[in-house]
């Protein structure tokens, strides 16, 4: 093992709503957790869930130096605490996948030139062509989209290029000042070593199948677009060591390598420790829904990204927008704002909720690309208004449902006895009741990890296997004696024939918005 057991490595997520860091030692052991919660300890900043909601209500942004104050703060944290960053072999992390920074020219030599004896957001103040940067729930650049769409062939020749359709995230500014557009999670590897790169998919520029850059998505997104994103670097690239302001003001080695950093999403399915036939489950501020796979078959719904541990593989991922904010809505409005009564009415609320469905779209939803509250009864009807208990569990069934039916439309079959699905639960209660509801509508037991920050974990364990890759290791390798996730609940009997009613239901449904008409 690199290192050994005096040996750490940290893994850190910029996530919407706050940053992560998760330490393990060379045993693989969870040694340290922190983090910083954006609207709590950064109030100056004035976002609501990390974000600030435009009047448009398509238009989502958060403040560029936030994420760099927020890091000042964590490492300030960890110091406090008496962490012996000395320790620290190597650094990853993650960051959202469809958020954009933005250098002002002239940043790469602040970055050169950075004073240990000052906070780093006081030195980049000026550092950035837009101060707020689009995330990954901005919805605003529809037209773009379709633009990139036509220019390649249309949306399935996009996604048979990139993986996926086009999907809303900006890509350029409107100022002449953009030095670099990074994608988010190069961004924050950025702020450790200056200017590296990381693999990159997901952003409807790469070729995933040739691994490299695509020339005419380039051409149709913007000029001279290449030499700002320069080149594709494996996930498991070693890119240097640490920037000398870590080591003058934290007391970081000056042999403390950083990996390439990656997307939430991969930095899950590493931390989660995914397997072929396996499919895992995110619950935070976004949903997703993601598995790993050899043969990728690319469609407009859905992404394909390669796989953040095996460079020959792919992982599949759904993506839905409305995740934790509508969870906690709903526990507000109908369970009193306590995550022990939203469970108490799941535990009184019969498997399939006697045919009522809901689905709860806060923000524009991505799959199906639809707003609103859409209640029905057993009979089909729209109706205005559920009873609490009913609500809530038909809150969570509907987003459980609306998951399975977008992975069985990736091609993952549920085969009893021996599928497994692995979960992540941010930001929700993590109890029984919530997750006895997921193993109903997939008809699956339901495994947990020890450690719900599991982008920040796959992020450590990323960065111990890229020293190890280094002598041929693989990441399952490395990852041996890792602690095995735990069975936290199996399907209730019946669960297959209460699903087998309700999932046609559902596919039935048809959604008006003001924005659209639509058939999920």
């Amino acid at each position: 093992m690199a290192g050994g057991a005096d040996s750490c490595f940290l893994g850190f997520d910029f996530s919407t709503q706050q940053l992560k860091v998760i330490a393990v030692d060379g045993n693989l052991e969870v040694i340290v957790q922190s983090s910083v919660q954006f609207d709590s300890e950064l109030p100056e900043f004035r976002t609501r869930g990390g974000v600030h909601i435009h009047d448009d209500k398509l238009t989502v942004t958060s403040p560029a130096l936030m994420f760099v104050k927020a890091l000042d703060v964590l490492l300030e944290k960890m110091r406090n605490a008496g962490f012996d960053f000395s320790r620290v072999k190597a650094i990853s992390g993650s960051g959202q996948q469809h958020g954009s920074v933005f250098w002002r020219k002239g940043a790469r030599q602040t970055l050169n030139h950075l004073d240990p004896q000052k906070h780093l957001h006081l030195q980049l103040q000026e550092c950035f062509a837009l101060q707020d940067c689009p995330v990954w729930m901005d919805s605003s650049t529809s037209d773009q989209c379709q633009f990139l769409e036509a220019a390649v062939g249309g949306a399935q020749r996009l996604a048979d290029i990139t993986g996926s359709r086009a999907y809303e995230v900006r890509l350029t500014p409107k100022t002449p000042e953009i030095s670099q557009y990074l994608h988010s999670s190069k961004f924050r590897a950025s702020v450790y070593l200056c200017l590296c790169l990381y693999e990159g998919s997901g952003m409807n520029l790469m070729d995933i199948f040739e691994r490299r850059w695509s020339q005419v998505c380039l051409d149709a997104a913007a000029p001279q677009l290449a030499e700002r994103l320069g080149d594709l670097t494996p996930s498991a690239a070693v890119l240097g060591c640490v920037s000398l302001y870590y080591t003058e003001r934290f007391g970081f080695a000056p042999s403390c390598k950083v990996v390439a950093f990656t997307g939430d999403n991969p930095g899950s399915l590493a931390g989660m420790r995914l397997q072929e036939g396996d499919l895992a489950v995110s619950l935070g501020t976004s949903d997703t829904v993601f598995l790993w796979i050899r043969d990728p078959r690319p469609s407009t719904e859905g992404h394909i990204f390669c796989n953040p541990v095996d460079c020959g593989a792919y992982m599949a991922l759904i993506c839905f927008k409305n995740g934790s904010f509508p969870r906690e809505r709903i526990r507000d409005e109908c369970a009193g704002g306590s995550w022990e009564r939203f469970s108490a009415a799941l535990r009184s609320t019969p498997m399939g909720n006697h045919g009522n469905l809901g689905m709860y779209f806060d923000v524009m939803e991505i799959t199906p690309p639809a707003a609103g509250v859409h209640r029905f009864n057993a009979e089909g009807q729209r109706v205005s208004w559920f009873e609490q208990d009913v609500e809530i569990r038909a809150l969570l069934e509907g987003q459980f449902l609306a998951k399975r039916v977008h992975a069985e439309k990736l091609g993952y079959k549920i085969r009893e006895f021996s599928t497994k699905i692995l979960t992540a639960v941010v930001m929700l209660s993590d109890d029984e009741a919530c997750l006895q509801v997921l193993s109903d509508v997939f008809n699956a037991p339901v495994y947990t990890i020890d450690v719900t920050d599991s982008a920040c974990l796959g992020c450590a364990y990323r960065a111990l296997h890229a020293l190890e890759a280094e002598t041929g290791a693989s990441f399952t390798e490395t990852l041996r004696n890792a602690p095995e996730p735990q069975l936290a609940v199996r399907p209730t009997p019946g669960a297959q024939e209460v699903q087998t009613h309700t999932l046609p239901s559902l596919q039935n449904i048809t959604f008006q918005s003001p924005f659209l008409i639509t058939h999920w």
